[in-house]
């Protein structure tokens, strides 16, 4: 964390749908801070509310959702702009790169088209200067044949090189925060390794402050700084990832760290996994929204959620009966 104060600072975001006396309600009460050159993980099955805060930071939610909060880049707030002001902030504050690099990219213009068009879009710039910095950015990222992959279309890349591109297109724009989501669903293990050491080399090497949303905690040890632990809308665990992996203290954290295989696992063994499914947003129960599936519910759980109390300076967690068995 840094001395000068959070780049992105979120109070209170609830995410609603629907009508007022019936809504569905996706995210509740969010509160977090993202400081430049870390990475911040936001962990969660299908379902946690992830992807929901990460379009409410981008201001692209549907029509029909409510918002409701804080959310201050650099101490300015975000929360009263309308579309012009959201087109002023993405991609040139606020960087995306998103779960489907195929769909991300433009099918019928060359990765150099799109990126001199960011380019002039959000620097002004075009000629000469704007190839040169479009290759320095490619470099940047991992493509070193970039005069070949500025010609090419996104079909001719493979998946790992799509992903890349897409990091290049959202870095162009010099954001102070780049929004990860679900990076590297669609890539094969090693690629994965590639792309999630990438994200963390860039943040450390230009400051920007990353927030990588994913569903697999195991992705996330040995390049995130912190991890806030998510379900039904709500954190339910958040510190340093050290901290987390050495002493995850909520079971639905600590459940997400056991189904995770480890270089002691055996093969063919089978993991340990959680029982049930997540509800949709809208069927969370009453109480703590883990506790049908928790395995050290009390019978408060059910009828009263608890607050987020600090465990260590770094290290909270909303959670009656703590504990790492499950």
């Amino acid at each position: 964390m840094s001395a000068t104060g959070p780049v992105l600072q979120v109070t209170g975001l609830q995410v609603s749908y629907g009508p007022v006396h019936r809504s569905t309600d996706a995210v509740r009460g969010l509160d977090f801070e993202l400081y430049a050159g870390e990475v911040l993980a936001v962990v969660g099955e299908s379902g946690s509310g992830k992807s929901q805060t990460a379009l409410a930071l981008l201001g692209l939610l549907g029509p029909g959702a409510r918002r409701r909060g804080r959310m201050l880049l650099e101490g300015k707030s975000l929360d009263e702009l309308d579309e012009a002001g959201w087109t002023r902030v993405r991609g040139r504050r606020i960087g995306l790169v998103s779960q489907d690099p195929g769909q991300a990219l433009n099918p019928y213009l060359s990765i150099g088209k799109q990126m001199l068009e960011m380019l002039r879009w959000h620097q002004g710039l075009g000629g000469v200067k704007a190839r040169e910095q479009a290759e320095s950015m490619l470099r940047a990222v991992g493509l070193t044949d970039a005069p070949s992959v500025l010609g090419k279309y996104p079909h001719e890349l493979s998946g790992g090189m799509q992903q890349r591109a897409v990091m290049a297109l959202a870095l162009l724009g010099e954001p102070v925060v780049l929004v990860a989501d679900e990076p590297t669903t669609a890539l094969d293990v090693t690629t994965q390794s590639q792309v999630l050491a990438l994200i963390a080399s860039l943040a450390r090497q230009s400051g920007t402050a990353v927030l990588l949303i994913t569903h697999d905690l195991a992705v996330v040890r040995g390049v995130a700084d912190r991890v806030l632990v998510m379900y039904g809308g709500r954190v339910l665990e958040q510190g340093r990832t050290d901290e987390l992996f050495a002493a995850a203290g909520h079971p639905y954290t600590a459940g997400l760290i056991a189904c995770a295989p480890g270089l002691t696992s055996t093969p063919g063994s089978l993991l340990p996994s959680l029982q049930g499914q997540a509800p949709g947003a809208g069927d969370w129960p009453q109480g703590c929204p883990f506790h049908p599936r928790c395995p050290r519910r009390l019978e408060k759980c059910a009828t009263s959620m608890p607050v987020l109390e600090q465990i260590s300076t770094t290290h909270w967690r909303a959670c009656f009966n703590p504990g790492s068995d499950l």
